[in-house]
């Protein structure tokens, strides 16, 4: 359950006030209406409601490839770099001024994040492809709501909608791993928050976590078996019980392992980073707990399938240890009541959220792994206490115990978009006297604000009936 990224949105710029070129002089009016599309795009795409955002991100997603591919072609003209074999000759005429709405940067609980004002094409180079990555996290994002519709998926169409979110995962893992590199060679020096080196790095570190854990929900069984029996229009349970597979559960068990160690290495570099969205920390977080739980459960599997069920429960105690729930009595992983009130409440909470399609996924996947070792956890018990009567070791000394991680993925180089021939040709002519570059039709962010937001205690739409001044 990937990350909800909330788009950022930017201030209108003409390039044609900040660079020119002798070889290519249509090229910064090029690049300023490929940014304005980009610009309308963004602001249109955070007019649409949540639930229906998803299906505009391929737009979003085009915008951002037609802008990217201008923006490289800049960079290049500035660095002396060639374009589909050319040399783009630009001179820098001032500093190009531009602004960006950071959206991982906190903000006041109840008010949108600030925007920034940038004063460098490195600055606006880092943002427009921070952005691209959080495009691919939320297709990816896209891809795994489809498992938790109300008609669950055939085993074709599950397997496509994994194997895409993980493709879009190391998409996203290449262009936050690109920055994190640029970054180091230029020596950059952030101009906010969401392009600081160690949010970079950890988004990379994030991303990589998330396609590591994608390639064990592949070929597991036991979500789908969750969401099935919590199906209410499902009626197999009436002529056949639920069957599950033998998995890899060691090998699972390693990949899951390896995917908690990059989120641990993202949550350490969030907590160098000043002032960083608590709502990102915290799934950071969770995605370590989750990733580490369902190590456990997996080790616990692979204990249970050679007949040590009262080894297999111990593991399981860990489960719920590692993913925070949890008290323990007698080694039967019970909880108290209140712990046990308090959890379903948020399991029922969370349940809603994916229902509607908004805000849903912030846990990580905990709470549907917590409920995969419940069921585990009831079965095992009843079991162990009718048949097996195995003794319980200690969950504690097992967690000292757990085998290394394994690496699954390789980090993907980073292919950006850019001009092709005929474009760089059509560069080449000089733009006529009237033409006007593309800034935006939409409003700028700031009339936006000064639109939707009312005084506190106020009633919507009641702006203008208070002063500028004091209430007083």
């Amino acid at each position: 359950m990937p990350f909800p990224f909330a788009l950022p949105t930017t201030s209108s710029i003409s390039f044609t006030d900040y660079f020119s070129s002798s070889t290519h002089p249509s090229l910064p009016l090029c690049a300023t209406t490929a940014r304005g599309v980009l610009r309308d795009t963004l602001k249109k795409h955070k007019r649409i409601p949540t639930s229906s955002q998803a299906s505009n991100l391929p737009t979003v997603q085009a915008a951002l490839n037609e802008y990217i591919s201008y923006l490289f072609a800049l960079d290049s003209g500035l660095s002396g770099a060639k374009i589909a074999g050319e040399e783009i000759d630009l001179a820098l005429i001032k500093e190009p001024e531009v602004e960006w709405r950071a959206t991982l940067t906190a903000a006041l609980p109840g008010r949108e994040p600030g925007r920034v004002n940038l004063r460098s094409l490195e600055s606006e180079f880092f943002f427009t492809l921070s952005t691209l990555g959080y495009v691919y996290s939320l297709l990816a994002r896209a891809q795994l709501h489809t498992l938790y519709s109300a008609i669950p998926p055939e085993p074709e169409q599950r397997s496509q909608a994994i194997a895409s979110a993980m493709r879009y995962f190391l998409k996203a893992n290449a262009v936050h791993a690109y920055l994190v590199n640029r970054a180091g060679v230029y020596n950059i020096q952030p101009a906010a928050v969401d392009i600081s080196t160690p949010v970079l790095g950890a988004l990379a570190e994030l991303t990589m976590a998330e396609a590591t854990l994608i390639t064990v929900l592949k070929d597991d069984p036991y979500p789908a078996t969750v969401i099935e029996d919590r199906n209410k229009q499902s009626k197999d349970w009436m002529y056949k019980g639920v069957e599950i597979p033998k998995v890899r559960a060691h090998l699972f068990a390693r990949l899951c392992l390896a995917a908690a160690e990059h989120a641990a290495k993202a949550q350490a570099m969030l907590g160098r980073a000043a002032k960083v969205d608590e709502k990102l920390v915290k799934y950071v977080d969770d995605l370590r707990r989750t990733a580490r739980g369902k190590a456990c459960r997996f080790l616990a599997i692979d204990t249970e399938l050679a007949g040590k069920t009262g080894e297999g429960i111990a593991w399981l105690q860990s489960a719920k240890k590692e993913l925070g729930f949890s008290s323990y009595d007698n080694g039967e992983g019970k909880s108290s009541g209140f712990s046990k009130l308090k959890k379903g409440w948020a399991e029922r909470k969370e349940d809603r959220k994916i229902e509607k399609g908004q805000d849903w996924g912030a846990d990580a996947g905990k709470f549907e792994e917590g409920r995969i070792v419940d069921m585990l956890m009831q079965k095992w018990v009843k079991q162990n206490d009718t048949i097996g009567n195995q003794l319980i070791p200690p969950w504690e000394s097992l967690v000292t115990a757990m085998p290394s991680g394994r690496e699954y993925h390789t980090s993907q180089p980073f292919v950006p978009p850019t001009l092709d021939e005929s474009s760089i040709i059509k560069l080449r002519a000089p733009p006529e006297p009237n033409d006007r570059a593309f800034e935006g039709n939409e409003d700028d962010s700031d009339m936006d604000e000064e639109k939707t937001s009312t005084p506190i205690g106020g009633f919507p739409g009641s702006k203008s009936q208070y002063s500028e001044g004091s209430y007083f």
